[in-house]
C-alpha cells in the first residue's frame, strides 16, 4: 500500500451521521474539535489534535459508498484521553449530552462513553494512575 500516511501526521476516520450540522455543533461545543470545512448537510470535517473526524451526511459519497447491511452504528468509537474523566462527565452532564453508562475501570485506565447525534460512539479515556 502506498500513500502519504506521514503527510500531516493525521489519522481519519469517517462517522456516517443523519444531520451534519448538528454532528459539528456537539463535536466543536462538546470536545473541542476545530472545523476544517463544513459543507452542510453532505459533509465536513472536524479537527482535534491529530485527529482529522470526516462527518459524512445521507447524500455524501462516503455515506453512499457504504453498503446497506453494514450501514448501522457499530461498536467503532474514536477515543479520547482526558485529564479528569469525572470533571468531564460533569460537564458534559450540565450540557445535556446524554452519556450511555458510567465511568468503568480497568487495568489500563477508566472510561466513560457518550454518543454523538447520530449515535455513533465517543469513549473518554484517562491512563491508569490519573485520578
Amino acid at each position: 500500500m502506498t500513500g502519504n500516511a506521514s503527510e500531516g501526521a493525521q489519522a481519519s476516520v469517517r462517522y456516517i451521521v443523519d444531520d451534519v450540522q448538528a454532528a459539528i455543533d456537539f463535536y466543536t461545543t462538546h470536545l473541542g474539535f476545530t472545523v476544517l470545512n463544513a459543507f452542510p448537510p453532505a459533509f465536513a470535517d472536524v479537527v482535534r489534535g491529530p485527529l482529522r473526524l470526516l462527518l459524512s451526511g445521507p447524500a455524501s459519497s462516503g455515506a453512499r459508498a457504504t453498503p446497506a447491511d453494514v450501514a448501522g452504528v457499530g461498536r467503532n468509537r474514536i477515543h479520547l484521553v482526558v485529564d479528569d474523566l469525572e470533571a468531564e462527565r460533569e460537564r458534559l452532564r450540565r450540557a445535556g449530552v446524554a452519556l450511555r453508562g458510567d465511568i468503568v475501570s480497568g487495568p489500563g485506565g477508566r472510561q466513560l462513553l457518550l454518543a454523538d447525534p447520530a449515535g455513533n460512539l465517543v469513549e473518554l479515556f484517562t491512563p491508569a494512575g490519573h485520578r
